[in-house]
């Protein structure tokens, strides 16, 4: 069975399977002393987990992308190793559950984004929009993928405001990737919460998230707030998997202003909550 993606009809949710030591929502299963081997059992364990739960995409991620700015400086993955890692976890998780979901990798890198979507990825989730290495994009457009593109900046000041920043920003990346090949029929946008954004930002781009999809063309919309360090600020000092309240909010919010893709790690609870703001927002 193939998994398509019907804009329009329901809210899809993303279960994040992160195969990094390093995650800041405390969750990445490369824990120590794990082989690479029980690695690749785990995240297919955990991304049948999620699609039982309620899943229809997830999403594999080798290397950490939290923000340098909120998490301080970490070192990056070079290609080899984010290789090593990612690749034969899409081909387990592909195999696990290909033929009930999406399985999306989450990368910047070029090389990366090619081996998955050979491996049997379906999503290339760009945390730079294609706009780092515009190889995710090629490979997105090889493959007939979606094309997640999501804003990312270094450093969280917006002196042209950042509404209308993103915008911008997003609508040049939608453009560089159609003329790479990418369907636009095959491109999500993402406005980044959380990434190169303080609360203030996070909260005028959720609070104008329906004027944002308009601006865009109505292009599909995913969003990512879950744990993130926004919502501790607001529920004093909450820890990430202290957030999980905070995390429904905005998900239900996000899907009445339009959202179509959710990306979550509570995939079970989120699951609840999504056919709730569903059936009210989509009768």
């Amino acid at each position: 069975m193939t998994v398509e993606l019907r804009w329009g009809e329901r809210t899809y949710l993303m279960g994040i399977v992160n195969v990094t030591p390093d995650s800041f929502s405390g969750d990445g299963l490369a824990t120590p002393g794990r082989s690479s081997d029980e690695l690749v059992t785990a995240a297919a364990a955990q991304a049948r987990a999620f699609v039982d739960a309620g899943a229809e995409i997830v999403d594999v991620g080798a290397e950490s992308s939290r923000p340098r700015q909120a998490y301080g400086d970490h070192p990056d993955l070079d290609e080899a190793a984010e290789l090593a890692v990612a690749v034969p976890v899409v081909r387990a998780v592909v195999g696990e559950v290909g033929g009930r979901a999406l399985v999306s990798i989450d990368t910047s890198k070029g090389a990366v984004a090619r081996a998955a979507v050979d491996a049997g990825a379906r999503i290339v989730n760009d945390v730079w929009g294609a706009r780092r290495d515009p190889g995710t994009a090629d490979a997105a457009a090889a493959a007939d993928a979606h094309l997640v593109v999501m804003h990312n900046q270094d450093g969280a000041e917006y002196p042209g405001g950042a509404f209308d920043t993103v915008v911008r920003w997003l609508g040049e990346a939608v453009a560089a990737a159609e003329a790479r090949g990418v369907s636009r029929g095959r491109i999500i946008v993402d406005p980044g919460i959380g990434f190169g954004k303080g609360t203030r930002e996070n909260l005028e781009l959720l609070h104008r998230l329906g004027e944002l999809k308009a601006a865009l063309g109505g292009l599909p919309l995913l969003i990512g707030t879950s744990r993130k360090r926004f919502l501790g600020e607001l529920l004093g000092g909450a820890a990430p998997d202290d957030r999980l309240e905070g995390t429904a909010a905005t998900v239900a919010l996000a899907i009445a202003a339009g959202a179509d893709v959710v990306r979550v790690h509570d995939v079970a609870a989120i699951d609840r909550v999504r056919r709730v703001a569903d059936a009210v927002v989509r009768r």
